[in-house]
């Protein structure tokens, strides 16, 4: 399956204008922690782009607009992103603009979200081989769909998640990043199967809804899933608890691996 650009990108992106200042964006720098901006007029569209090498040495009353590369690699929300990514890769560039048909910002893609894609995303094969399994185990019908859940109505189906990975869903949340979360939907209950991570990541921002597959089975299915769920208590994903003090186990193997 073709992956786009507007699946991964960021749609939250600071911004630098043309008549801000060197000292204003080395602010910018220091707050977000990101080393480069595209350059936006008053109607969102992009007339450069400016990076921290760009700001090196530079006095600092001078104006963006000095300073900006105005020769800029764009790319569309409906590009593959692997196009996107052959664009960076020859040309040098960690992140391009994503912009409109009328050259107007609407995200930003960088190669950390490349790498992120091959390594985090729901694969609709997974999805297809839960609901087949659940066919064939209980003998019934199921249907897949894509849409919104309510966080709220999900219920958990494992007991514990990561500190490390939650602040990773936490900052990506905040970028406008989500990927879709697995649930199995019975009646008007929703058991969430793959996500649990980014759904407390969701919740404790305050997140109402998230996008979702959705495989709904018949109300008279007694799901392996409902039985451990009773016998743990499991209400809300307020009763996942977070492991503080313990390392996901693939860091906890990598820093073992480094030793």
């Amino acid at each position: 399956m073709n992956i786009k650009v507007k699946e991964y990108m960021t749609r939250n992106v600071y911004t630098l204008k043309p008549e801000n200042t060197v000292e204003e964006a080395i602010q910018l720098v220091k707050e977000t922690g990101h080393d480069s901006f595209p350059v936006v007029d008053d109607n969102m569209r992009v007339v450069g782009y400016v990076s921290a090498v760009d700001l090196l040495g530079r006095d600092g009353k001078v104006r963006i607009r000095d300073i900006m590369s105005k020769e800029l690699y764009v790319a569309r929300d409906f590009m593959d992103l692997r196009d996107a990514a052959r664009v960076m890769f020859r040309t040098g560039h960690s992140k391009l603009p994503v912009v409109d048909e009328d050259n107007r910002l609407v995200g930003i893609i960088s190669n950390a979200d490349v790498i992120r894609s091959q390594i985090e995303k729901v694969d609709p094969d997974k999805v297809e081989k839960l609901k087949n399994t659940i066919e064939k185990v209980h003998g019934v019908k199921t249907t897949v769909s894509r849409g919104k859940v309510e966080t709220a109505l999900l219920i958990p189906t494992q007991t514990r998640i990561y500190a490390d990975e939650l602040k990773g869903r936490i900052h990506e949340l905040k970028r406008g990043l989500a990927e879709p979360i697995v649930v199995i939907k019975k009646d008007s209950r929703y058991y969430l199967v793959d996500g649990h991570h980014r759904v407390v990541a969701a919740a404790k921002l305050g997140v109402k809804e998230l996008d979702a597959y959705i495989i709904e089975v018949p109300h008279e299915v007694e799901l392996g899933i409902e039985k451990l769920v009773r016998k743990k208590g499991l209400k809300s994903v307020k009763d996942v608890e977070i492991i503080e003090d313990v390392p996901h186990p693939l860091v906890e193997i990598t820093f073992r691996n480094m030793r």
